[in-house]
């Protein structure tokens, strides 16, 4: 029997700036030093504090991004997908209209999950050919926080809340 990974946050990432503009062809703007950190502080209903997405009203209900490890190939980390957390052993496509809790020792960070994070052509770019179109449907996903905390680079206890069923 195969057993699943522990759960774990394996990187994180809070870039100030945006390095995919423009065209992908004329490849990405630089990387900040710095932009990969051991831990972030989260901010409920604003996003991750020294984040390009931070406290900007359109970007509210997409301010955290996770993505899977299982889902990108040898190699590539959140430099090149652009996420704010790199996890493993958390199936994070398929938690969609979920709450993703995790606790990495500093207390539980609530995370609603609302939509895919669908790759773009700038994945062939930073990844290799082919990246984007295998990172269709497994690009992560983007989420709202719901709780203010602080989360860190190692292990993880995950729990997810599914909202009640919809009555007809």
């Amino acid at each position: 029997m195969t057993r699943s990974p522990e759960p774990r946050v394996v990187q994180l990432l809070a870039s100030p700036v945006h390095r995919y503009v423009g065209r992908p062809a004329d490849g990405p703007a630089p990387a900040p030093e710095g932009e990969l950190v051991d831990e972030i502080r989260v901010r409920a209903g604003l996003g991750i504090v020294g984040d390009r997405y931070f406290g900007r009203p359109a970007h509210r209900e997409a301010s955290v991004t996770l993505i899977a490890q299982e889902s990108l190939p040898p190699g590539a980390d959140l430099r090149q997908v652009r996420r704010n957390i790199l996890t493993a052993g958390i199936a994070v496509d398929e938690l969609v209209g979920a709450v993703l809790v995790l606790d990495s020792g500093a207390g539980p960070v609530r995370l609603r999950v609302n939509r895919p994070a669908n790759p773009c052509a700038w994945m062939d770019v930073a990844i290799g050919p082919g990246a984007w179109k295998a990172l269709r449907r497994r690009g992560g996903v983007r989420c709202t926080p719901l709780t203010d905390g602080v989360l860190r680079v190692g292990p993880v206890r995950v729990a997810v809340e599914h909202p009640p069923a919809q009555r007809p």
